[in-house]
């Protein structure tokens, strides 16, 4: 099952270079680790040998998710997107009914998501639902304090 992901052009260049990084940096350093704790003898009391061989299994485990996650990206052209409505890479000004504070996010995909630099995920609870509204709209959205109310103010690109 692939769950394709919309990314910016910044997003995918950010996402190759990690798996680079973890293929040529991480992947050579750790198997020298598990070669050099192999010199050392007896494997079967090795400690360094069997934390080296569980940190290249999770590393490997991050190399094929993250592959994945690359083969399945898009980029999105935001030209061509419409910007009556909020979709992934929307800019969104939006106030809390309740206390009337107004925050900006950009909807991205999940690994580009970073709430203290405006950036938010699309599947977050927020980001789920705010997909789909225009200005104006109220977006009552499930949150595990109960239901928050925001009013979207701008939307922009």
């Amino acid at each position: 099952m692939s769950n394709v992901s919309y990314y910016t052009e910044e997003g995918l260049k950010k996402l190759k270079e990690e798996l680079a990084q973890l293929e040529q940096v991480e992947r050579p350093r750790v198997s020298q680790e598990i070669a050099d704790a192999r010199d050392k003898g007896d494997l079967s009391e090795n400690a360094e040998y069997h934390a080296a061989k569980e940190e290249q299994s999770l590393l490997e485990t991050k190399i094929a998710k993250l592959k994945n996650v690359v083969a399945n990206a898009r980029v999105i052209d935001e030209s061509q997107l419409d910007t009556s409505k909020i979709l992934i890479h929307s800019i969104v000004k939006i106030k809390n009914s309740v206390n009337g504070m107004e925050f900006t996010y950009t909807l991205v995909a999940d690994s580009e998501s970073d709430v203290r630099n405006g950036k938010l995920s699309v599947n977050s609870p927020i980001g789920k639902g705010l997909l789909g509204k225009k200005v104006g709209d109220i977006a009552e959205i499930q949150v595990p304090n109960g239901i928050m109310k925001f009013e979207v103010i701008e939307i922009s690109r």
